[in-house]
């Protein structure tokens, strides 16, 4: 048993370096540090990073080609059906829409582009087949890593957008199987992780994180941590709850810098050897902390507006990635 300081972050810092990660309960250990003790955490999982991904920073953006309608009710979400929020709705982008949306985000330094839609999951086969040609345009013109997150798609429909040129597949747990009744009723938690589970199998880079900020404890932080582990992802994106008007979160407030800071750490000595990458809620949540992502062990981060909430400006980003002395990644 860990009981003093020092002991949790040596061993963070070894098992991190390792490779090896925190198991659950030295996580917990971790997380009970007190907010005064952040600089000695980020003076941890700034080594970890930097020994497992260097001082490159993977750089994403998205494009929202399907907005509202969504028939789910998950609470933090502007795009249901079930709230009224006066988010924009429109059916599926053309093609050509998505792929000038890909060639902007690669014009800004964006390494992987990623095409989201709402809903639980892409249905008609006219969307599907509007999905495979915007595919095969990026695959022909733009220099960008094709990414999708497009729901729960059969194993099939995965495999035919893979053999059509998607690489990554996008699919958020949001957080741990004990918290997750609490904010959604619409489908299972095991709806989601076998999402996940077949993108792996059919051999997709898959990314999968959370949404943070939605009333969860430490406790139920850790766990999803651990259900990543067990699912081998790939790349974690960690967002951050903006509060969104007319959502049952609407009142809910915004995490402390410092507890952004140290979920990042978390994740990062939890799965050592993952990308890890900073997406919605980061200006709102972090505020002027946004620099200090890096040093507590974030890897990448989204870039541009989001799905329904601007993001900073792409050259800003850009500037604060050079001035920390990191590169973006090719």
């Amino acid at each position: 048993m860990y009981t003093m300081k020092n002991d949790i972050l040596n061993i963070a810092l070894e098992k991190g370096l390792s490779g090896e990660g925190l198991s659950t309960g030295e996580a917990l250990l971790l997380v009970n540090l007190p907010d005064e003790n952040i600089y000695e955490l980020l003076s941890v999982t700034e080594r970890v990073r930097r020994s497992r991904k260097g001082v490159e920073v993977n750089l994403c953006s998205i494009v929202n080609a399907k907005s509202g309608l969504c028939k789910e009710d998950c609470s933090f979400c502007a795009q249901s059906v079930k709230y009224s929020t006066g988010v924009k709705e429109y059916p599926f982008a053309e093609p050509d829409e998505i792929v000038r949306a890909a060639a902007c985000a690669a014009e800004n330094g964006a390494r992987e582009f990623s095409i989201v839609t709402s809903g639980s999951r892409v249905e008609k086969e006219k969307d599907v087949e509007k999905l495979i040609e915007a595919l095969k345009k990026m695959k022909d013109g733009v220099s960008v890593e094709r990414c999708a997150s497009l729901g729960m798609l059969s194993r099939v429909t995965l495999g035919e957008l893979k053999k059509n040129g998607l690489q990554s597949y996008h699919h958020n747990l949001e957080t741990s199987r004990s918290f997750f009744p609490k904010i959604c009723s619409t489908h299972k938690y095991d709806e989601d992780v076998e999402a996940v589970r077949t993108a792996k199998e059919l051999g997709f880079y898959v990314c999968s994180g959370g949404l943070f900020g939605l009333g969860e404890s430490w406790e139920d932080r850790v766990e999803l941590c651990a259900e990543l582990r067990e699912l081998d992802v790939d790349s974690i994106p960690v967002n951050f709850l903006n509060p969104r008007p007319g959502t049952p979160m609407e009142g809910a407030a915004n995490l402390t810098p410092l507890e952004c800071l140290k979920i990042i750490a978390l994740v990062r000595l939890m799965l050592p050897e993952k990308d890890i990458v900073v997406c919605g809620g980061r200006q709102v949540n972090l505020r002027d902390l946004q620099p200090l992502i890096f040093a507590a062990g974030a890897s990448g981060m989204m870039i541009g507006d989001y799905l329904t909430t601007p993001g900073r400006q792409p050259k800003d980003d850009l500037q604060m990635i050079k001035d920390l002395g990191l590169r973006p990644r090719a």
